[in-house]
């Protein structure tokens, strides 16, 4: 049974392993493992936290406190002499309190009314507000990233079947030239060409996987993805796409962002306002004051309780409120620069971007006609440099046609998806 619940395991964890990933899978993955979003969230619950911990300034306080004393000198007082019959003009020192005290109070308080309290409270629910904005800025950003990745990886991968196939076409010439040389057909030198051609093949196809590698461990990074795990991908189809979609209303996070810095700063001129209002306090204590004179086994404790409210108004304060109010009048004129510089470069950015998809969208279909006039060519060529009509030079131009023609699709294909993040991206709809 033991060995059935292993085997059983072991193949799941392989057929996990084996799994391919489509572009809606990484991104599903990105949104919970994704360490840049993990702190995002972070931000909102710390935000949360710190509006709890800013309503306990509601909730009154209680506190306690001890005192052990000892008096090494017991401090004296000096008043008139006739208060104890005493001739009258004269002074008579006289000591108060006893060598060693204990003092303990526990005391209450409560605010009334605390103006600074309230704006507090509001500017934490906008901030709120603001990191929620935040966090769908930085979700667009991650998945702008995992999405260029993956498209970059689709493009290499294309690249290296292209590249595969053309180096398997030049083995079968290699062999079929190198018979004819056994013959004395032909002269070596034509073999070399080959041989040359190839070795480039196979050069480009390492530095190809390499750079694949690269992106993989990147793309594991980004979705939080087991470094010592095979990544698989799912292949991506090299055609257009049209992502053009209507954005007569697009919501704009950016925007968004402003409106709500526009709001913090209206409140914080507020708070600065709420701060000319005195607060308002309520307290009550209660004594218990024990004391010892050893000498003359004397010991008392005398306890005492008191209720008081207490105003505290700051009636001038060096013009700082003054000063507070012009930085914030400041700060709101640059915040409405930034919100009618934002919206005018957003508007290009996205009327830049749709041009750039229709653009790449176009380009990529006529690489792809020229793709396939240059294998039509090259099939061509090859069958004419089987009969002898045509030069190993020739065939090697048309095989190099090919390679170019194979390599401008690959990258039609890869700007094109760029084009389509690019412009999703400028009107917030990345998903």
């Amino acid at each position: 049974m033991h060995r059935l619940l292993f085997f059983i395991a072991i193949t799941s964890q392989q057929l996990s392993f084996a799994q391919s990933y489509s572009l809606q899978d990484l991104i599903k993955r990105a949104d919970t493992a994704n360490l840049t979003l993990k702190n995002a969230r972070i931000d909102i619950s710390m935000n949360a936290a710190q509006r709890k911990m800013y309503l306990s300034g509601r909730f009154p306080k209680i506190t306690a406190q001890g005192d052990y004393r000892y008096n090494a000198l017991i401090p004296a007082q000096i008043i008139p002499a006739d208060f104890f019959g005493g001739p009258p003009g004269t002074f008579a020192e006289v000591k108060f309190g006893v060598p060693f005290n204990l003092s303990n109070t526990l005391q209450l308080t409560q605010f009334l009314y605390n103006p600074q309290l309230d704006y507090g409270l509001a500017a934490l629910a906008i901030n709120a507000q603001i990191m929620e904005v935040q966090k769908k800025i930085t979700s667009q950003e991650v998945i702008y990233q995992v999405s260029n990745t993956y498209f970059s990886l689709q493009a290499i991968q294309q690249q290296l079947d292209y590249l595969v196939k053309n180096e398997s076409n030049m083995n079968s010439l290699i062999q079929n030239m190198s018979l004819m040389l056994a013959q004395g057909l032909i002269v070596p030198t034509e073999v070399d060409k080959l041989r040359m051609n190839k070795n480039t093949l196979s050069n480009s196809i390492l530095k190809l996987q390499n750079t694949r590698l690269q992106l993989i461990q990147l793309l594991k990074i980004l979705v939080g993805y087991p470094e010592n795990q095979t990544l698989e991908i799912a292949k991506d189809e090299v055609m257009s796409n049209p992502t053009i979609v209507d954005n007569s209303n697009p919501a704009r996070p950016e925007l968004e962002l402003i409106q709500l810095q526009k709001q913090m700063n209206l409140e914080e001129r507020e708070g600065t306002y709420m701060a000319f209002l005195p607060t308002l306090s309520f307290y009550a204590a209660y004594n218990y004051n024990y004391n010892l004179q050893p000498e003359n086994d004397f010991r008392t404790g005398i306890p005492s309780a008191f209720l008081g409210l207490r105003l505290d108004w700051t009636l001038f304060d060096g013009f700082e409120k003054r000063n507070k109010l012009k930085v914030n009048a400041y700060n709101r004129e640059k915040i409405e620069h930034q919100e009618v510089l934002a919206k005018e470069n957003l508007a290009l950015a996205t009327a830049n971007a749709k041009r750039d998809v229709e653009l790449q969208t176009t380009n990529l279909e006529m690489n792809k006609e020229q793709l396939q006039l240059a294998e039509k060519i090259y099939e061509a060529s090859k069958a004419q440099f089987s009969a002898g009509t045509i030069s190993t030079n020739e065939l090697l131009q048309a095989d190099n046609s090919l390679q170019m023609a194979q390599s401008n699709v690959v990258g039609a294909y890869l700007q094109l998806r760029l084009a389509e993040l690019t412009y999703l991206k400028s009107i917030s709809q990345l998903k």
